[in-house]
């Protein structure tokens, strides 16, 4: 297998405040990680600028105009929690370049899977504004690319971060073409994905949101995987999987309140290169989103690696049941899906 890995020092130029948790060490422990690992198998990704035509495939120009305008300036406010410094702006369009140069060596087969180790995230971005760390929605506008310049049809976008991916959930939530699939914890930022979201018009039945509880760990991921989304990525037959990876539902993320561990992130990870195996000759583009425990995050980034690679850290061991609300939750979701999907 050759991984596809994109890395670039910029992305350590978005520069946040030393208490913010969405702060360059995240990438300097990933990027440390990396040396250390076999590099055979592993094809690194030069990252390019994204064009405003390319971003606005997801956003709107003036938007962008506004993120531009902040280059130079060290320190905007977008939000709460998110802002802006000198080099942002570049990182956040190196961000977008990097995942679209990624997806264009997937689709000419230089690489077999990637992942995509960039920031600032993306998931949250709206539209028109930024929001929760994240400045362009990096996942969706390559979804759009794909579709533009690759031509593929049908598009899946998993979503596995704690939090939900509002801006991705909304940027397809009427179009069939792209599913969107997402597990995070509810009530939580940013307060969207109850089970009863699933689109609108023509994409009615494509946005799929499994809202979990908190310290749901390793089996309530894993069932959730199973019992929903194979069966319907099985009818979908996606022509590409793309992977918002974020990693603060571990049990060791100050942000978070679940319980999973690296082998659960194996094994949802083996989940999704079946999948991908299956649908589209094993084509899977990871994008880093949360994760906020500098040594957690960097073991999973490590563990996903490790099995786009074919080299499992953690084979998946059964311990234990899944949560009787976890088993509910996905019942009531598929009773509601059941007029778009049939029985599944």
């Amino acid at each position: 297998m050759t991984v596809g890995i994109v890395k670039d020092n910029i992305y350590l130029e978005h520069i946040t405040d030393d208490y913010h948790p969405e702060n360059p060490k995240r990438l300097v422990h990933i990027y440390e990680m990396l040396k250390h690992l076999d590099q055979e198998g592993l094809a690194y990704i030069p990252p390019r600028m994204a064009t405003h035509e390319e971003i606005a495939l997801i956003h709107e120009h003036s938007y962008i105009d506004s993120i531009a305008r902040t280059s130079g300036k060290a320190h905007t406010d977008l939000d709460g929690d998110t802002a802006t410094s000198a080099k942002t702006y570049e990182a956040a369009c190196m961000a977008v370049g990097g995942v679209l140069e990624l997806a264009d060596a997937l689709q000419s087969s230089r690489i077999d899977n990637g992942f995509a180790l960039v920031r600032p995230p993306g998931h949250h971005a709206e539209r028109s504004g930024a929001m929760g760390f994240c400045i362009f929605n990096n996942i969706a506008i390559a979804a759009r690319y794909l579709q533009q310049k690759h031509h593929l049809k049908n598009i899946l976008v998993v979503d596995f971060d704690i939090h939900h991916g509002n801006g991705t959930q909304h940027s397809f939530y009427a179009d069939k073409s792209v599913l969107y699939f997402s597990t995070h914890l509810y009530p939580h930022y940013p307060g969207t994905g109850w089970f009863e979201e699933i689109g609108r018009g023509d994409g009615v039945g494509y946005t799929v949101n499994i809202p979990m509880s908190h310290s749901m760990g390793d089996e309530d991921y894993l069932y959730a995987f199973r019992d929903v989304l194979l069966p319907i990525s099985d009818i979908f037959a996606p022509e590409m999987v793309l992977v918002s990876a974020g990693f603060d539902a571990h049990h060791m993320d100050p942000l978070g309140g679940m319980a999973l561990t690296e082998s659960g992130y194996s094994a949802m990870t083996r989940v999704l290169l079946n999948i991908a195996e299956k649908h589209c000759n094993g084509k899977a583009l990871f994008v880093l989103e949360g994760g906020y425990d500098l040594k957690s995050l960097t073991d999973s980034v490590k563990t996903v690696i490790m099995e786009l690679k074919k080299q499992p850290l953690y084979p998946h061991t059964k311990t234990g049941e899944p949560a009787a609300s976890v088993v509910q939750m996905t019942a009531a979701l598929k009773r509601l899906l059941i007029p778009y999907w049939g029985h599944f």
